[in-house]
């Protein structure tokens, strides 16, 4: 899933790259992933691309005086660039991982696709983005929380640590991947709760935030769009990597499986040397 720091890369390339240039069609494939219908994607036709940017995890594309396409990619979706297309017909309806295609006065413009069956990719065109439900929610900026901010909000939360730094509501930006490479900086399981974190593991867990999103925003911006997932999985310690060596400890990176999702950490650097369970099975380790 795209996070804070490729979400960012993107907005930059199409400051780069789009801004400046009109709309010449904005076409949808996928009308599930449309999620308004005032103002019509007809209407875009012509409209300049005024500004990129993001909200968390959604990306924001300013369209003439006052339009914004948001965009929130879920677990699969992307955004590819081009700098022409193949063929000027427009797009068919139909199951392709094509969901909207936004052809610009250049030839050039951006797909957005969603591999696999379950289909989350959401567009929305809206005059403010607040008018977006998951945008109005969202917490403060993980990148622009203040420490004293970032404890009040992490303490206001019961839980264990990993679910609160991917809740949306708590803080912005941060997902699943960032989040495992957060705990294994900071020397937290991921399950620790927050309840019980003292003074020095918030500092330390802040610090560990913001260094590694600001180095992950520094690898990702300037890449393009087709080189950013790439990037991304380059600089992971733990997530992904389950059987494989720490690079800070040497000992084997593990892995705790959900129905839909799993964590990756190191015992040694997080646990103190214990295995964590898996909750089906039997009590966590905390």
């Amino acid at each position: 899933m795209p996070e804070l720091p490729e979400v960012e890369a993107l907005a930059a390339y199409l400051r780069e790259r789009a801004v400046g240039h009109a709309v010449q069609r904005f076409e949808v494939a996928s009308f599930s992933a449309l999620k308004t219908y005032d103002p019509a994607p007809t209407a875009l036709a012509g409209m300049p691309l005024t500004t990129a940017g993001r909200h968390g995890k959604f990306l924001d594309v300013g369209l003439g005086d006052d339009l914004h396409l948001i965009v929130h990619l879920a677990r699969a979706g992307w955004l590819h660039y081009r700098d022409s297309f193949k063929s000027p017909a427009p797009l068919k309806p139909g199951s392709g991982p094509i969901a909207v295609r936004v052809r610009l006065d250049d030839g050039s413009g951006f797909d957005l696709t969603e591999a696999g069956t379950q289909k989350s990719l959401a567009v929305y065109l809206v005059r403010d983005p607040a008018e977006v439900p998951g945008v109005a929610r969202l917490g403060p900026d993980a990148l622009a929380v203040s420490r004293d901010e970032f404890a009040e909000r992490i303490r206001g939360r019961n839980g264990q640590i990993k679910g609160v730094l991917v809740d949306q509501e708590v803080l912005a930006g941060i997902g699943n991947a960032y989040s495992d490479e957060i705990l294994h900086a900071a020397k937290l399981s991921p399950f620790a709760l927050t309840g019980k974190l003292t003074d020095e593991q918030i500092d330390t867990l802040y610090a560990a935030m913001r260094e590694i999103e600001t180095d992950a925003v520094e690898r990702s911006v300037g890449q393009k769009a087709a080189e950013l997932k790439g990037e991304k999985r380059a600089g992971m310690r733990v997530h992904a990597r389950t059987g494989l060596p720490c690079p800070v400890c040497g000992d084997t990176v593990r892995e705790v499986s959900f129905a839909d999702k799993s964590l990756q950490y190191c015992a040694t650097c997080q646990t103190g040397g214990k295995p964590l369970a898996d909750r089906r099975l039997s009590k966590l380790v905390r």
